[in-house]
């Protein structure tokens, strides 16, 4: 059995930093692509970043700069650092990995407000 599950999502002020973590098991992780997707109400899914099994990275242009996508295929973890934070950075985050089949995590909220 398949299971992401994702960490470290909260209530931050504006240019404040935020780190989550994704835990996945069931899976060949190394082979594995993982990142980051989020999602408002009313909106489609949207890619934040994801990282090959080899650690070539992909960034949404509205967060490159600000997050870092990384992997640990020893503790078969995913991590994103989020810097500088706007209220538009607001969502559930969901952690992926897609290779043979594709997987999600239960999301996790992230609120970016004073």
């Amino acid at each position: 059995q398949v299971q992401l599950v994702e960490s470290g999502g909260g209530l931050v002020q504006p240019e404040g930093s935020l780190s989550l973590s994704c835990a996945a098991s069931g899976i060949r992780f190394s082979g594995y692509v993982m990142g980051w997707y989020r999602q408002v109400p009313g909106k489609q899914r949207e890619l934040v970043a994801r990282i090959t099994s080899e650690g070539i990275t992909k960034y949404a242009d509205s967060v490159r700069g600000r997050f870092t996508v990384s992997r640990d295929n020893t503790k078969n973890t995913v991590s994103l650092q989020m810097n500088s934070l706007t209220p538009e950075d607001t969502s559930v985050y969901y952690c992926y990995a897609g290779y043979i089949g594709s997987y999600w995590g239960q999301g996790t909220q992230v609120t970016v407000s004073s």
